[in-house]
């Protein structure tokens, strides 16, 4: 979530209090940085952009986006469009759609030529949609969904804390050896090993992607539908949720240590169970 998504210090509902009125007033801020890291996106396997001199731009209410400087981009597989569109806060745009490999991606790439008053010098910089390639990487690992913030932690933190979830008071899984998840303006997810579910659970067929941590697998437990994940095959910075399974805080009740937990929100919370309950939702992955 980071800077400006969510509950982030720049985002719409920001968590915490500041000692000052942020600058605009209405809290829109732009805050353009330079990245160290390699990014490449192909496409019909052709490689449309290689730099290893990104800038990210992050702005209120919304994910991080790549500016690559027009050098490193191929404009020989690209062609202007007529399409253009109006940012209040930057200014107009002008569109490129690609031709690569025999793929077709139209109106998928943008810059803006000129600026508005007080936005970050973008003009040398064009950036994609996330579907306008098959294919993102920073330095050699695959990226899914959209660019990784820099200000989003993944802290996987082995516990001895007593953790028990249940539904309509039924126990679902109790543990004593849980792995925390303490993601950055995100519910504490706990994870806990199979062999400490305590009903019957099956796959699904429903799967979500996420940038810090990998591809998720969903799971019925209890005869409750997608009410569980797990990531079979975890990216390496989240290596150790490998076969782990957290449970949707949303829906579940959970006990940590005797104590009961008020039920978490995520915005990227979603699936059968969650709608069948009436909570709020929007299509994205776990979190």
């Amino acid at each position: 979530m980071g800077l400006t998504m969510g509950t982030g210090p720049f985002g719409k509902k920001p968590a915490g209090t500041f000692n000052f009125q942020p600058d605009p007033p209405k809290g829109h801020a732009l805050y353009l940085e330079p990245s160290p890291r390699r990014v490449r996106g192909v496409i019909g396997g052709e490689t449309v952009v290689d730099s290893c001199h990104v800038e990210l731009l992050h702005e209120t209410g919304y994910l991080p986006i790549w500016y690559f400087p027009r050098s490193d981009v191929r404009f020989d597989l690209l062609e202007a469009t007529e399409h253009t569109t109006h940012c209040p806060f930057k200014g107009d745009a002008r569109y490129w759609t690609i031709r690569a490999g025999g793929k077709l991606a139209e109106n998928k790439v943008w810059g803006y030529p000129e600026i508005l008053p007080g936005t970050p010098d973008i003009t040398g910089r064009v950036a994609f949609y996330w579907d306008a390639v098959e294919h993102w990487y920073e330095e050699d690992e695959e990226v899914f969904v959209h660019p990784r913030d820099p200000y989003h932690r993944v802290d996987l933190v082995p516990s001895s804390r007593n953790v028990r979830i249940s539904l309509d008071g039924v126990v679902l899984a109790e543990s004593s050896r849980p792995l925390a998840c303490f993601e950055t303006n995100l519910p504490t997810r706990w994870y806990l090993p199979k062999d400490d579910l305590a009903v019957g659970y099956e796959p699904t067929t429903r799967s979500t992607r996420c940038p810090y941590k990998g591809i998720a697998s969903y799971w019925s437990v209890g005869g409750n539908d997608d009410i569980a994940w797990s990531y079979e095959d975890p990216i390496v910075a989240a290596a150790a949720l490998h076969g782990l399974v957290a449970f949707y805080d949303e829906v579940v009740d959970v006990d940590l240590d005797g104590e009961r937990q008020e039920r978490g929100y995520s915005p990227f919370a979603t699936g059968g169970a969650l709608k069948d309950r009436g909570v709020a939702a929007q299509v994205g992955s776990n979190a």
